[in-house]
């Protein structure tokens, strides 16, 4: 079948630029991890927000990212109130990372979203959330660089170059 006959091809390609996108920020070549990543960040940032604010996000989102931010959600437990630690931990167990790595990686894939979304939009969803957590997602409160925080992550995950690969 090919690109035109398929219905869903639009949507499937335009998530796979915007895992691309992700996939590239995150240092990473491993699209599940990256998958894994964006997964964890969606959940954990919606269920600390409410219903309206999260399908505001949802609207912004393409259609296969959408149904991630709906997969699993309960409009009738929402926000949680959690702090940091709580949404680190979350996080970390969805993308199943170290919350060590986990407030640099959610800090990676917010500054992968505002350039995706459009102008403001993540600001006007953290504008629902506590300054701590705000922060956290905007990586404020890392000392370095993301990429520093991550690197323990991301190496294990990074594909060897060519000559990596030669000298083996």
């Amino acid at each position: 079948m090919h690109d035109h006959d398929d219905p869903l091809a639009p949507a499937i390609h335009t998530a796979y630029e915007w895992l691309r996108a992700i996939t590239e920020d995150l240092g990473t070549f491993d699209r599940a991890f990256a998958h894994r990543v964006i997964r964890a960040w969606l959940h954990s940032v919606r269920d600390r927000l409410g219903v309206a604010t999260t399908a505001q996000l949802g609207a912004q989102l393409p259609e296969v990212f959408r149904g991630i931010l709906y997969e699993g959600w309960r409009p009738s437990h929402v926000p949680k109130r959690h702090d940091t630690d709580g949404f680190l931990a979350q996080f970390a167990e969805e993308a199943g990372v170290t919350t060590d790595e986990a407030a640099a990686l959610a800090a990676i894939v917010t500054e992968a979203f505002s350039g995706l979304f459009s102008e403001g939009q993540l600001d006007r969803t953290f504008a629902e959330l506590p300054r701590d957590l705000r922060e956290l997602l905007r990586g404020d409160l890392l000392s370095g660089t993301m990429h520093d925080h991550a690197a323990p992550h991301l190496a294990r995950r990074r594909s060897p170059t060519r000559s990596e690969s030669a000298t083996d």
